[in-house]
């Protein structure tokens, strides 16, 4: 989810002696969401020092000339400019209005500036396109919303757009995804300075689990057709469109460029400067993605679900679905059948996959011979299916795995087996 604080990078910058890590200066913009701007003002800027929650120092700042207009119509005055920045440790950005609009020079010129005085600078959701226009994100590993990270890594191409994690702590530099994932960074910003036992505290005051993974939300599927929004108008949206309408059938990025009327280097050259993504990497991910459907949907085997995506073998479909989600086809499905809710459509025999059957002497669980560890998982649907599975199996990483933090497992009930440790790797299902 996140670079462990642990291993913040050489390079951070030595803190300016004006500024002041407690001191938190939120940059507001008109247009921008409400909500995603309401969230570090509701976490850094109530005193919460009863419930064991250290004090920060809120400076709200107006971006630009005001009146700041948000959701809705409403009018804020933001009781500060920019000129208090110069006096912050930490610089949020929680949203920008639009990302195909050009922030104000001087409010890229305020962060820069207290970037290189040693600030830590955030960007929530698309706050990262602030960041990434000031140029304090080139080089760097970084994510916003998913609908957006292709038009980020389009734009800027120096900047490591990973969509999958919910944020990303590159030490003076972090940025989260959607609008729920800027509650989570801005609790890592508290257990970073001030300790779990302090982030635990503000997570129960705000009634939100103190630590989630992308896995807990099931963030990949997101991942499903988020394109650019600019590839409608291009001729390669032709190519792409039937690329996902024939997922079933065998063909490869040859095949694509041929229908593009290119070569291969320059249709690879063109679709990576339209969608951030090389075309091999995203058709796999896509071909991943149908597997997945059907396996929560349809009674296929995991042997035809690998012929119904396009894959040359289930070899092939079990070694990228256990990359791209942790866990192999098996366990991913068992888990997703086990947790869906109660009363609902009888579900379809499953027909046991040779080889992935269920471990020897387990008892079954609410579904019949699912290991009973996948029924210990709180929540319903994918997103727990995936976070069981993860438990299960080989608990293989996101392809991003270099600033993926070590997350201690979700806690099991009483009655419901025993918990698998962080340190522990359970024998895989499958």
């Amino acid at each position: 989810m996140s670079q462990d604080s642990a291993a913040v990078p050489d390079a951070a910058r030595k803190l300016a002696a004006r500024r002041r890590r407690e001191i938190v200066a939120v940059l507001l913009f008109s247009g921008g969401p409400i909500f995603e701007s309401s969230i570090p003002l509701s976490v850094f800027g109530i005193d919460r020092q009863d419930a064991g929650v250290p004090r920060y120092r809120l400076l709200v700042c107006a971006g630009e000339d005001a009146p700041l207009r948000t959701t809705g119509g409403l009018e804020l005055s933001a009781p500060y400019g920019l000129e208090a920045i110069a006096r912050a440790g930490t610089v949020v950005v929680p949203a920008w209005r639009s990302i195909t609009q050009a922030p104000p020079p001087a409010a890229l010129d305020a962060l820069r500036r207290a970037h290189e005085e040693g600030a830590r600078i955030v960007g929530l959701c698309t706050g990262a396109f602030v960041l990434a226009a000031a140029g304090l994100l080139d080089g760097r590993p970084a994510t916003t919303h998913w609908m957006y990270a292709p038009t980020l890594a389009k734009r800027y191409p120096s900047v490591h757009v990973d969509p999958r994690e919910l944020f990303v702590d590159d030490g003076d530099v972090l940025t989260s995804a959607g609008t729920a994932a800027g509650i989570d960074l801005c609790l890592h910003i508290v257990r970073t300075d001030h300790g779990a036992d302090a982030a635990n505290a503000l997570a129960r005051r705000l009634v939100v689990p103190p630590r989630r993974t992308a896995s807990d939300m099931g963030h990949q599927r997101y991942l499903d057709r988020s394109l650019p929004e600019e590839i409608g108008a291009d001729p390669l949206a032709e190519v792409v469109a039937w690329a996902l309408e024939h997922l079933h059938e065998q063909f490869d990025v040859e095949t694509l460029a041929a229908r593009a009327y290119m070569s291969r280097r320059t249709f690879d050259r063109r679709f990576r400067s339209l969608t951030g993504s090389a075309p091999l990497q995203w058709l796999i991910t896509q071909r991943v993605l149908q597997a997945q459907r059907l396996l929560e949907t349809s009674d296929y085997s995991v042997d035809e679900v690998a012929g119904r995506c396009g894959f040359r073998s289930p070899v092939a479909l079990r070694g990228h679905f256990r990359r791209q989600l942790g866990a192999s086809p098996a366990a991913y499905r068992a888990a997703y059948r086990a947790r869906r809710p109660q009363g609902g459509a009888p579900e379809p025999v499953l027909r046991p996959e040779r080889g992935e059957r269920p471990e020897r002497g387990e008892r079954p669980g609410p579904a019949a011979g699912v290991p009973e560890r996948f029924a210990a998982v709180a929540g319903h649907g994918p997103a727990a299916a995936l976070a069981a599975a993860a438990e299960a199996g080989d608990a293989g990483k996101p392809t991003s795995d270099a600033f993926a933090a070590r997350i201690p497992e979700a806690p099991v009930p009483r009655g419901a087996g025993r918990p698998v440790l962080p340190s522990q790797r359970e024998r895989p299902v499958g």
